[in-house]
């Protein structure tokens, strides 16, 4: 068997340091039986802070989720801490979800923190990302910490920094944080042992203080109380959700909230859906048969860590479906757009790549929208830069990810589903369904739909696969594109705009959520966008497509959906993404 040189230098180092004899004897298990593909994905590379941290496969290995990658992590994390706050009194509020292996890893980390003289606050339980992050600002924290791989598949874990305004961490903290775990070339620099001193477990006035911010958000409580029979399912899809979602809603006043008791339990395994992911429609089955059962208003649904909410409405043939989180993200801007008392200084944020319709509504108002890098922490990180200048009033991101107001610096999915069970409460009270809503809001500023591509490239010759589609893309710019000319290309890897007619290069303005990033557009001349980007967290490239048409009336609806998505499958085949 043989492996490149880096793959067999780890591993011979994890074989002969001082790791327990459990992950050694799976290792030599592995070489015994040649099984040369799981070695070199476990050990080619170390796990990397990317755009939402560290993410990984839970086994042995350098490019694992496992005690020793989240000791390296938290080990280096301290030393830069430490390194970068001198003299002062530290203190990291930790969290975790529902995930295996998120309370050990946890504990694991908690016990480095305190080894390394910095004070920790532990929730005792599993909580939402959402709520960490508002700990870590509600507490003065100089840094926060949850466990959890968001909305991956059950063999996944990770660990998601965060920094002393809440948000995970950006530049230069992130890149320099990655510094000092590579710095840990020995487990033996690793300090396990923890000082229990230093130790602090979080009790129920945290929850508290956070369900206020999110009662702070509503904007009609005088709608919710004639509307607080509406009928909403909930599913925490086994994750935490459940901690706290059911108690926001009842907060607001709802009171006919059905939760999915199937998916109520959290649980690591995930045993009811494939993935536990509010974005496929497979992770809503049970809630969906609840909600034609009892004929509910709304269908709700939240990942393991409650950072991401999926919804479903029923569409005028009496089916349900799902909304995506272009959708979700543009109600939520058009209803608060529509409803709060603007004062003149408000601005949105959400990425490059969620949908042009939220910039449009903004403008419309007088509103500014700024656009980020993917990765919610940019969207904080145009909060943070504004702060005190003008008023976060909302924002968000293709992937399922909200937040309202800026006691959080994270996407919010506890506070989100508020926000969208006060809108379709709104919407019921002026006698429409949420479908009617997003009808309405397409009717009055075109009707734009955005599809997604994911391409799944595991491994070492998947990143390097994955590396020379982007090398071909910027380098071979189609001539036309579902019979439109590409007119701009903007590459944020070289922070560079060119204007294709004239040849014309600007440079592309840095900060406010913009750095350099692996990331391309492609601007067609009949106002389509497209968008590739590899993935920060998983081996996929992604690419955006998104088109627009009005919309005369919503009896045209399903017409004109049907056309862009036609449109979508188009671009799609012209790229050869098929």
């Amino acid at each position: 068997m043989t492996l490149d040189s880096t793959t067999q230098q780890n591993i011979d180092q994890w074989l002969s340091g001082p790791y327990d004899a459990a992950t050694k004897a799976t290792i030599q298990e592995l070489i015994a039986k040649g099984d040369q593909t799981t070695l070199t994905d476990s050990f080619y590379k170390s796990l990397e802070f990317g755009t939402g941290g560290m993410r990984g496969e839970m086994g042995v290995g350098s490019n694992r989720m496992n005690k020793y990658t989240v000791g390296a992590a938290t080990q280096g994390f301290a030393n830069y801490l430490n390194a970068s706050l001198p003299g002062q009194k530290i203190k990291v509020a930790i969290a975790h979800d529902s995930r295996n292996n998120s309370p050990e890893f946890t504990r694991i980390a908690a016990d480095i923190f305190t080894a390394n003289g910095i004070e920790v606050f532990l929730f005792p339980a599993l909580r939402p990302t959402p709520q960490l992050s508002f700990t870590v600002r509600h507490l003065g924290c100089q840094a926060g910490l949850v466990i959890t791989a968001s909305h991956n598949p059950k063999e996944y874990n990770g660990y998601k920094a965060y920094w002393s305004d809440g948000s995970q961490v950006v530049a230069p903290h992130d890149k320099n944080i990655v510094k000092e775990v590579n710095a840990i070339t020995s487990i033996a620099d690793i300090k396990f042992e923890g000082n229990d001193a230093l130790l602090h477990l979080l009790d129920g006035s945290i929850d508290e203080a956070y369900l206020q911010t999110i009662l702070v958000n509503c904007r009609q409580p005088e709608v919710i109380k004639r509307q607080k029979d509406l009928k909403i399912v909930f599913s925490p899809i086994h994750g935490t959700g459940i901690t706290l979602v059911p108690q926001a809603l009842q907060l607001l006043g709802f009171e006919a909230v059905t939760v999915v008791e199937e998916q109520a339990e959290p649980n690591g395994n995930f045993p009811t859906v494939i993935y536990p992911n509010p974005e496929e429609k497979e992770a809503l089955t049970l809630a969906l048969n609840k909600a034609k059962a009892i004929d509910a208003d709304l269908v709700i649904a939240t990942d393991p860590d409650a950072d991401r909410v999926g919804a479903a409405v029923k569409s005028p043939d009496g089916e349900w479906a799902l909304l995506n989180g272009n959708q979700m993200a543009s109600l939520i801007l058009y209803y608060l757009l529509k409803v709060s008392d603007l004062k003149g200084n408000e601005f949105a944020a959400k990425t490059i790549v969620t949908t042009d319709l939220i910039d449009k509504m903004c403008a419309s108002k007088g509103v500014p929208c700024y656009n980020t890098l993917t990765g919610f922490k940019y969207i904080a990180q145009v909060i943070r830069e504004l702060e005190g200048k003008e008023k976060f009033l909302g924002g968000g991101e293709e992937s399922y990810g909200y937040l309202i107001g800026d006691a959080v610096r994270d996407k919010d999915a506890v506070a989100s589903c508020a926000m969208i069970a006060e809108l379709t409460a709104y919407a019921k009270d002026q006698g429409k369904s949420l479908f009617d809503f997003l009808a309405e809001m397409y009717v009055e500023n075109n009707f734009y739909y955005e599809g997604l591509i994911s391409l799944t490239k595991k491994g070492k010759a998947g990143a390097e696969e994955i590396k020379q589609m982007m090398i071909n893309l910027r380098s071979n710019v189609p001539a036309t594109v579902a019979g439109s000319k590409p007119v701009r290309v903007l590459d944020y890897e070289g922070l560079v705009s060119t204007d294709l007619l004239t040849g014309e290069k600007t440079p592309i303005k840095v900060g406010l959520g913009i750095e350099a990033s692996n990331v391309i557009q492609l601007i067609l001349a009949d106002g389509s966008k497209v968008s590739a980007r590899p993935s920060g967290t998983e081996p996929k490239i992604k690419f955006y497509v998104s088109v627009n048409a009005p919309l005369s009336s919503a009896t045209d609806f399903f017409t004109v959906y049907a056309e862009l998505q036609k449109k979508v499958g188009v671009i799609q085949e012209d790229l050869g993404l098929v």
